[in-house]
């Protein structure tokens, strides 16, 4: 699987559950995305102290859970290091489904808080009260850019810790997008069908439905092997 699929699986989500549920199906969505970005900020942080490494932010940036699905498919880096770090996304494949599938509406859902989800899951600021705040209007949102500052400096000698980690790292701190896509279906489905009971079922059996039309029964059946334990786990 690719970005595409993990973009989409949210994407439908989010589309039917605002379509039934209006600004209160928007808010449950946001509520299990920030889950979600939780989630992956703890796995994160989890495999830096099982490797013994602290929890501060030039290992969250170095314990990254994905990675494009080929060269030139994203287009990010670093505007400034210090006073904070300031980092940008000019080219994101996570937009670029959205606009494919004419369903910008909803995927852009997914931009608002999830990257600050991460980062608290994380650490939560590591003692400091830091937070992963945008500057900029996303993309999906209409803006030029996504640039985010991180609240703290990214120092000489901590990039070379990052560049040296990820060296070391290779992928073995990632997951596919099996996974990821596993990951949206099971956060963000729970999330409807605890606030919405009686329609939850005829929300995401429709999201379901449109997801099987673009990617195949095969695909959708390979989300249904993991189980929400899968993603607590390092």
């Amino acid at each position: 699987m690719k970005i595409e699929n993990q973009a989409m699986m949210f994407a439908l989500l989010s589309k039917y559950t605002i379509l039934a549920k209006g600004e209160d199906g928007r808010t449950v969505i946001q509520e299990g995305m920030k889950r979600y970005g939780m989630e992956r900020g703890a796995r994160m942080a989890a495999r830096a102290r099982a490797n013994g490494d602290p929890i501060c932010l030039w290992t969250n940036q170095a314990y990254g859970e994905w990675k494009p699905d080929y060269p030139g498919q994203m287009e990010f880096g670093t505007v400034s290091a210090e006073p904070t770090l300031v980092t940008y996304i000019s080219k994101c494949a996570w937009c670029e489904a959205w606009k494919k599938y004419d369903i910008l509406e909803y995927g852009r859902e997914y931009c608002v808080n999830v990257d600050a989800a991460v980062y608290e899951g994380f650490g939560h600021g590591f003692g400091c009260g830091a937070v992963c705040t945008p500057v900029t209007t996303a993309m999906s949102w209409g803006g030029d850019v996504c640039r985010f500052d991180w609240g703290l400096p990214l120092p000489a000698e901590e990039q070379e810790k990052i560049a040296a980690k990820k060296s070391e790292l290779g992928t073995s701190a990632m997951r596919d997008f099996a996974y990821h896509t596993a990951h949206i279906y099971c956060t963000v489905a729970d999330a409807i069908y605890k606030a919405f009971p009686e329609d939850s079922e005829e929300i995401i059996s429709n999201a379901v439905r449109d997801y099987i039309d673009l990617f195949g029964q095969e695909d959708y059946d390979a989300l249904l092997e993991f189980s929400p334990a899968d993603f607590q786990t390092v």
